[in-house]
């Protein structure tokens, strides 16, 4: 097949996927909490799937509410959710988790999670998370929600499971307690996720200025030959996006970075979403259900964070699958196989499965001078046959002509013709 025809095939069959997909995308709630999620923790309102009431979650917010309580003060934790979801999600039927764990777990392979820690305990993850310092303490949740996208194995619903259960966690903070990211945090912990050899390093948090210190961080990461991903943006915040400009946020812009932005089931980012250029792949980023620090229940999240948590989780299986791959050459397969669109869309079952051409050798092959046959004597006889045939039809019309007239004269006893005739 060739690759116009492979590209509209796939481009096809997205279409298809989503029009699939959407009907099980309805059924999910439009981020309406079923309890208060904490008087102090803003419920991130994740941008739903769909406007229909569905399945009720609470929502699990990226941060706590920087203006509530005073910096010495204790803040409550989200507490444990007491509801549990009764379906798989859109985000794991679009991304065909079922069938790509049939070919890779991420077995082998540890993903560092740079966010607000993750409980080691959680179920799901038991006994394949070690934490540095304070990210075994995840007040907020997020981290560990995100790292049930990467990593959980559902626990008691299997179906929940996330993109490589068979990968473990490295937990390292990129916030303080409440959530908040600052590029010294990130830098520290992107420090120890080079010194542990991370196969994978997801970024949850994005920062609004570079900073020189994080951008050595992130480069030293990959040339220890770690594939880094990072959200393309924050996570929504709660007063809207209308007057936020464009601009890029980092660790996501630096060079040989994953940008990862998130998606609704059609393919289109959130309104909400904060904009924001050099996005290299999206994910489902909406309505996306995972587990918390505390208890077995769900919440439902969403933003670039999740996102770019499914994005690492898709690093990690075709690390596992390919592990002679270079970062790099993962980092490309994850583009060069994702759904055709506007912007890619993440798809880990094509990333792990497809087999790739070499691409030295097709531009060798382009490079090749191309010799184009002359076609001048075939044309100079297309002329002379149509003019053959122009000619010929026109004989034929007067022959007929003649006939008719000469049929019309005799009938007249050739009398010249009347106004009565």
């Amino acid at each position: 097949m060739s690759a116009s025809a492979r590209g509209t095939a796939r481009l096809l069959s997205g279409a298809g996927a989503a029009a699939l997909l959407l009907p099980a995308a309805l059924l999910l709630p439009a981020a309406v909490p079923a309890q208060a999620v904490s008087p102090v923790a803003y419920p991130a309102r994740p941008p739903a799937a769909d406007g229909k009431k569905g399945q009720e979650l609470p929502a699990m917010p990226s941060s706590f509410d920087p203006d509530a309580g005073g910096e010495g003060e204790d803040v409550p934790c989200t507490p444990a959710s007491r509801e549990k979801a009764e379906k798989q999600d859109w985000s794991r039927q679009r991304l065909d988790l079922d069938r790509v764990h049939r070919h890779s777990t991420g077995a082998g392979v540890t993903v560092a999670l740079i966010d607000t820690g993750v409980e080691a305990g959680a179920a799901g993850l038991g006994g394949r998370v070690t934490a540095r310092g304070a990210a075994g303490d995840d007040c907020v949740g997020h981290g560990t929600f995100l790292a049930g996208l990467i990593a959980g194995t559902g626990g008691d619903s299997p179906g929940l499971a996330g993109i490589a259960p068979g990968a473990r966690i490295l937990a390292l903070r990129g916030t303080d307690p409440r959530g908040r990211a600052s590029a010294g945090l990130v830098v520290k912990a992107l420090e120890e996720a080079t010194e542990a050899r991370a196969g994978v390093i997801a970024i949850a948090v994005a920062l609004p200025r570079r900073d020189a210190a994080l951008t050595r961080a992130v480069a030293a990461a990959r040339r220890a030959g770690a594939v880094v991903v990072a959200a393309a943006t924050p996570d929504p915040p709660r007063l809207g996006t209308d007057e936020i400009p464009a601009r890029t946020y980092w660790p996501a812009g630096e060079p040989g970075v994953l940008s990862v932005a998130d998606m609704l089931p059609v393919g289109a980012r959130p309104d909400n979403s904060l904009p924001t250029e050099g996005i290299d792949l999206v994910a489902p980023g909406a309505g996306v259900v995972s587990g918390g620090p505390r208890g077995t229940g769900h919440y439902l999240g969403g933003g670039s964070s999740t996102a770019a948590a499914y994005a690492a989780g898709a690093a990690a299986v075709v690390r596992a699958a390919r592990p002679g791959d270079s970062p790099d050459a993962v980092t490309r397969r994850l583009t060069a196989t994702a759904y055709p669109a506007d912007i890619p869309q993440l798809d880990p079952y094509a990333a792990v499965t497809t087999v790739l051409g070499d691409s030295a050798a097709a531009a060798g092959r382009a490079a090749e001078p191309v010799t184009v046959r002359d076609t001048a004597v075939a044309d100079r006889a297309t002329g002379r046959a149509t003019v053959f045939v122009l000619l010929g039809s026109a004989a034929v019309l007067s022959v007929l002509w003649a006939g008719f007239a000469f049929t019309r004269a005799r009938a007249r006893g050739w009398r010249p013709a009347s106004a009565e005739d």
